[in-house]
């Protein structure tokens, strides 16, 4: 066993994060950079020192994973969602339950948040937005963002839903209301179930195949029947119907 699987055991008993989930080599890669930027020479110097040093836990744990996001991300997406999904959801239903997996710094939920609220009253909205890592979450939950983040929000609804406060805006407390957060570990966490929307973009490439097809089965259980999966622009699922799936556009699918 080389040193960084023996790192990636120790890691395992500490967090709880299994590190043999995702793709090793890229993973390996990112982790030795961070490593060296650090100045340990090899992972079982490194381990030492992030089971006794808390910045240095946290830095490792917002490397692995992976925080990248903005307001209305690939917006021709989400166009499909609102002229597509939700009308079709609001026929059926006065009320939606929405999950955004794996949300990062909260820009997703919030975005879901805006365009739920064009269809449903905000206290008719529901979105639980998880992720395993909690420094992004209290980021999230605090709700304030600089320029590039909300560079794809239309004016209109940038004017409406968020407050513009020097370099910064920050989201209002209505929009907050409707939005839990959580933590959660998509690998090895109970997943919650009943939902009308699940959410999860840019975070399933970095798992192995394996990893994924348990992923996916688990956010098959938990949509309603014809409930949606949205996932990420490079994250396309080639056996849908492995999954209880059939395709209802790029990147949707609906639970059959």
């Amino acid at each position: 066993m080389d040193d960084y699987q023996a790192f990636a055991q120790k890691v395992y008993k500490k967090t709880g994060l299994d590190l043999s989930l995702y793709k090793e080599v890229q993973m390996k890669r990112r982790l030795t950079s961070l490593r060296n930027k650090r100045g340990f020479e090899n992972f079982d110097q490194y381990f030492v020192a992030i089971n006794k040093e808390q910045p240095l836990l946290q830095e490792f744990l917002d490397k692995v994973t992976i925080n990248v996001s903005e307001f209305f991300r690939n917006p021709g997406r989400w166009k499909v969602l609102e002229d597509k999904i939700f009308p079709k959801i609001k026929q059926k239903q006065n009320k939606i339950r929405i999950w955004s997996a794996a949300c990062s710094t909260g820009e997703e939920p919030y975005t879901l948040a805006i365009l739920a609220n064009q269809f449903w009253h905000l206290k008719d909205i529901e979105i639980v937005a998880t992720d395993i890592d909690l420094n992004v979450l209290a980021r999230a939950k605090q709700g304030i963002y600089n320029d590039r983040a909300v560079q794809d929000v239309p004016e209109d609804l940038k004017d409406k839903y968020l407050s513009q406060e020097a370099y910064t805006y920050k989201v209002n407390e209505k929009l907050k209301k409707c939005i839990t957060f959580k933590q959660h570990n998509l690998l090895a966490d109970p997943y919650p179930k009943g939902f009308d929307l699940i959410v999860c973009r840019n975070v399933l490439i970095y798992f192995t195949e394996q990893a994924k097809e348990t992923i996916y089965h688990n956010f098959s259980q938990s949509l309603k029947q014809d409930g949606v999966f949205f996932v990420g622009s490079t994250e396309q699922i080639f056996n849908p119907e492995k999954y209880n799936f059939n395709v209802l556009d790029t990147f949707f699918y609906t639970r059959k």
